[in-house]
């Protein structure tokens, strides 16, 4: 069965470039990443959309706009106006299209899209009437009760509001029902309990949806990690054995947050370092 990947663009953000890349040095990632006057780095919020067999499957949906005007300013959101829902109207598609969202986890800059625009007064409102939301069970119950550290990193009514729907399946294992066959799952626990990363078959390798286990290029090199992971020595172990594994397989990663590239194979020089190739 043919699967086409197109990647779909949502808002975007700007972040501050040291909480980005953790203990690696400002001399060092702002070659990569030049910041702003604020040093704050650009950054994608992307989707994966794959058509398979009829249906249209939507892996993340970014961060949306769903922060009020003061909130959206502190999380560097850059547009007011919900960018996935115009990214899937230029390609003919509303969120009523969709029939099924993978969420890797549950913090706001991937599944913030799951949400309506902000409009003052309003509830959070869901959107994607039709589709069967797909999230790991340690994802979703971190979302349910996060820890200290992370607890502003969720949306606290969305979870209800994905169980209120009848349309979520949580997964544990390797495979998902609702998905079937040509998907599988990898996960790690070094961002946030249980990232949710799907494999998807395809016929020159497989590809995968890294999320935040490597946001971007710059994060293909094994060490670099961020100041937002949860656990980073053992995100930086769960990042080496899946790039050796693709690497091995002829396989490629999804980028949500890379500002340029959205998908690459996996490379290793010489020396053993990897990259987008």
């Amino acid at each position: 069965m043919a699967r086409t990947i197109t990647p779909v663009l949502g808002n975007s953000q700007k972040l501050d470039g040291g909480a980005m890349f953790g203990n690696c040095p400002r001399a060092v990632w702002s070659r990569w990443l030049p910041p702003d006057e604020l040093d704050r780095v650009p950054l994608a919020c992307r989707a994966m959309l794959v058509e398979d067999g009829g249906r249209r499957i939507l892996f993340e949906t970014g961060i949306g706009a769903f922060f009020e005007p003061a909130l959206r300013e502190r999380y560097g959101v850059v547009e007011s106006e919900h960018v996935l829902l115009e990214s899937l109207a230029a390609l003919g598609l509303t969120d009523a299209d969709i029939d099924v969202v993978v969420l890797s986890h549950l913090h706001f800059d991937h599944a913030g899209g799951l949400l309506a625009a902000w409009s003052e007064g309003e509830a959070p409102r869901l959107l994607f009437p039709k589709a069967t939301f797909v999230v790991g069970r340690d994802a979703f119950e971190r979302a349910k009760a996060p820890h200290a550290r992370d607890r502003a990193s969720f949306i606290p009514e969305l979870p209800g509001l994905l169980e209120a729907t009848g349309r979520l399946e949580i997964v544990e294992g390797e495979t998902s029902a609702v998905l079937g066959a040509g998907y599988s799952f990898h996960y790690s626990d070094g961002h946030t309990p249980g990232l949710l990363m799907t494999e998807v078959a395809l016929p020159d390798g497989p590809m995968v949806f890294v999320g935040d286990l490597i946001p971007g290029r710059p994060w293909m090199h094994v060490p670099i990690s961020m100041g937002y992971d949860r656990y980073p020595e053992l995100l930086i172990d769960e990042k080496g054995a899946l790039l050796a594994d693709l690497l091995a397989r002829s396989g490629s990663v999804f980028f949500t947050h890379d500002p340029e590239v959205a998908h690459a194979r996996v490379a290793r020089d010489a020396k053993g370092r990897y990259s987008a190739a």
